[in-house]
């Protein structure tokens, strides 16, 4: 949703008669009712979880993981850009964002009718917290120390200081509790499309940041990791299918899914799912795998009858000119190639791409009984139930039938094992992930080395491994440089092989 702004018009000469109007007393006739002059929470609120598209539906986690590849220009999965930008986050959704909580708490604005019309000021406050410290933890899992405490404070903090992820954690943890009990029993809260102004939708959104924040200090601070496991969890988090949070895209050009826009729109056909993926369905026979994929060429009646390949990852860009995953014919008919494009469920219009679902909760506490974090010692028995409750929430997700599911369960290397446990609930993870917000994926591969990836066979990166973080800005050095040459000092040079706070060997 495009920013609105008072337009002023200025005339050379105008002359009105106005029956029953004292002279220059011309009404409203120049105010527009779509350029309001006071901002407008409801609007703001928007416009902020509008920008979470560009976050969950990112591709650099997904590719950085290999559930995607890249067909056309191969420079992001040999790990070549190095800057990625965070400015946009800082002046669009947080501004936006810190607005809002401002608005509900100044005695001047926040009885309003731009303001209270929107919902209460306590759930008001409560949604932007929440979404605020989604935002910032993004944030901090792909740069590692980033501005926090001096952020969005304008020109009396033009050049804030790097906190440290630690510190950040720990501030996060405590916004995310303290929102969820703020809110009231009111149920409006408008310009919320995401949740639809529900309260209960909010603090299991809020409690499943929580969940997922804590498993990251596994290695770091396990003692705190466990303390906030279960703390989220007794707060309540996703329990079922029906919980999956989404991000909603429309069947309408000005909100549709990235992946349609270049499939169908551009025609560019830049990405689809990567062979180390595939293969991996492929070998254990994955019901999934006709859902995330489409089978090659020839067509035989219409229908693609060639197996399913997936696209090499991290070749070069000759190299990766001698496949292709097709495209649309003349009949707007998508005509398959070489290797499989992308499964037609997640390139709609208004395919939802997922950012928390109930399998990745459901492997998120198998690992944590796995961990003894539950029960005080591992426990595989209910690690075990949880992994093959994640297992299947994942496949009935997609379509999957209780019998397809048990012989998959069945089968050897996906049958729970003590053994190799976290490897088996981390790999599963990550399938389950597909399509969805691939940061979650790249976090989960960080700290725990699962799924089990080799790094682009032709990187361009420093040391040519996967990368573990992302690098700042460009215009820190510049801009902010004193505390840019301090964040290098204290976190690592910033390059892309540096490891964040929680990111432990």
């Amino acid at each position: 949703m495009k920013r609105n702004f008072l337009k002023y018009i200025s005339f050379a000469a105008l002359t009105l008669f106005v029956i029953g109007c004292k002279p220059g007393d011309f009404g409203d006739l120049n105010v527009s009712e779509n350029s309001p002059s006071q901002p407008q929470t409801n609007l703001l609120f928007t416009n902020a979880e509008r920008n979470m598209a560009g976050v969950v539906s990112s591709l650099t986690g997904r590719m950085f993981t290999q559930q995607n590849s890249e067909t056309l220009y191969t420079s992001e999965s040999r790990y070549n850009l190095k800057i990625y930008s965070y400015a946009g986050t800082y002046s669009n959704p947080l501004q936006d964002l810190a607005l809002i909580i401002k608005l509900n708490t100044d005695a001047a604005t926040k009885a309003a009718p731009n303001v209270i019309g929107n919902g209460t000021n306590a759930n008001q406050i409560a949604a932007a917290r929440i979404l605020k410290a989604f935002f910032f933890q993004s944030m901090t899992d792909r740069w590692g120390d980033i501005p926090y405490s001096e952020a969005l404070q304008g020109l009396s903090k033009a050049t804030p200081k790097f906190d440290k992820q630690q510190a950040i954690y720990t501030d996060l943890f405590k916004e995310l509790k303290e929102a969820s009990a703020q809110f009231d029993a009111t149920t409006v809260l408008k310009g919320d499309f995401l949740f639809g102004g529900s309260v209960a939708k909010w603090k299991k959104f809020a409690n499943q940041i929580r969940l997922n924040m804590a498993l990251r200090l596994s290695k770091v601070d396990p003692a705190t990791g466990k303390t906030e496991f279960n703390l989220a969890l007794a707060a309540g988090v996703l329990a079922s299918n029906a919980d999956n949070v989404s991000y909603p895209y429309l069947a309408e050009s000005a909100n549709e899914n990235n992946m349609y826009n270049n499939y169908n729109v551009a025609k560019r056909y830049d990405f689809t799912i990567s062979k180390t993926l595939l293969d991996y369905l492929q070998t254990n026979s994955d019901p999934r795998l006709g859902v995330y994929a489409e089978r090659t060429a020839p067509l035989v009646n219409g229908v693609n009858t060639g197996p399913y390949v997936g696209m090499p990852f991290g070749i070069t860009q000759a190299a990766a000119s001698a496949y292709s995953i097709g495209g649309f014919n003349t009949a707007g008919v998508f005509a398959a190639g070489s290797v499989s494009a992308f499964g037609t469920k997640f390139r709609q219009q208004n395919s939802v791409v997922t950012i928390f679902t109930y399998a990745e909760t459901k492997f998120a506490i198998a690992e944590a009984y796995k961990l003894g974090w539950i029960t005080g010692v591992p426990d595989d028995v209910n690690a075990a139930l949880n992994y093959n409750d994640g297992v299947t929430a994942s496949l009935s997700q997609h379509g999957a039938a209780a019998p397809a599911i048990a012989t998959y369960l069945a089968q050897v290397g996906i049958a729970y094992d003590p053994a190799n446990a976290v490897k088996q609930i981390i790999t599963q993870k990550w399938v389950a992930n597909y399509e969805g917000y691939g940061f979650e994926a790249w976090a989960d591969w960080r700290r725990t080395g699962f799924p089990t990836l080799s790094p682009s066979p032709n990187p361009q990166n420093l040391g040519g491994q996967i990368p573990r973080r992302l690098c700042y800005t460009a215009d820190e050095p510049s801009l902010n440089k004193t505390n840019y040459l301090a964040v290098v000092a204290s976190q690592g040079p910033d390059e892309l092989s540096t490891r964040v706070w929680w990111d432990k060997p």
